[in-house]
């Protein structure tokens, strides 16, 4: 289907069970269900190991690349399942539920919607896609005003963090 967003590398068929997707293709199909989100999607020259490694650090390397976090607490985890605070550069706190594996992130609060996705890119690289945003309460939409601009901004910061982190003469 044309316009959707996803390309044929995230998909792949597998017989007798339909479509295989990756956790980008995945995400796509999730904001799609979101009125109003925005994906931000890129490809970062590193091995999805040291992407997910930045990405998944919701107390460390979150904060450092989401420009309108300033911190993440976990407050338990039971095997996928996460709960957490976050506090916004404004103050503002929000209850964390969600998901967090390998490649696959969606947290939810009753007013903030947070998700990230990462698969390997066939030819190299890691393909990444954020998506999130101040939540309509009691309703699967998303404020839409700035959330496009401000996932690019988390993008770039990304790759700066990932070339920080394990980067050509990083330490690892």
């Amino acid at each position: 289907m044309s316009g959707t967003g996803m390309s044929g590398t995230g998909m792949s068929g597998a017989p007798g069970t339909g479509y295989a997707l990756d956790a980008v293709s995945r995400l796509h199909i999730m904001a799609a269900g979101v009125r109003g989100a925005r994906i931000a999607e890129h490809v970062v020259a590193a091995p999805l190991a040291e992407v997910w490694a930045v990405m998944a650090d919701l107390e460390g390397e979150f904060g450092r690349f989401q420009p309108d976090m300033r911190g993440v607490r976990i407050l338990r985890v039971s095997g996928d399942r996460v709960e957490a605070l976050a506090r916004s550069k404004y103050g503002l706190r929000a209850h964390l539920r969600g998901v967090l594996r390998p490649g696959w992130c969606w947290l939810q609060s009753r007013f903030l919607i947070i998700g990230m996705a990462a698969a390997p890119e066939p030819g190299g690289g890691t393909r990444v896609a954020l998506t999130g945003g101040v939540r309509v309460p009691g309703r699967a939409a998303i404020v839409p005003f700035g959330t496009a601009s401000e996932l690019a901004r988390a993008m770039a910061r990304l790759g700066a963090r990932v070339d920080a982190r394990g980067g050509p003469g990083a330490d690892g």
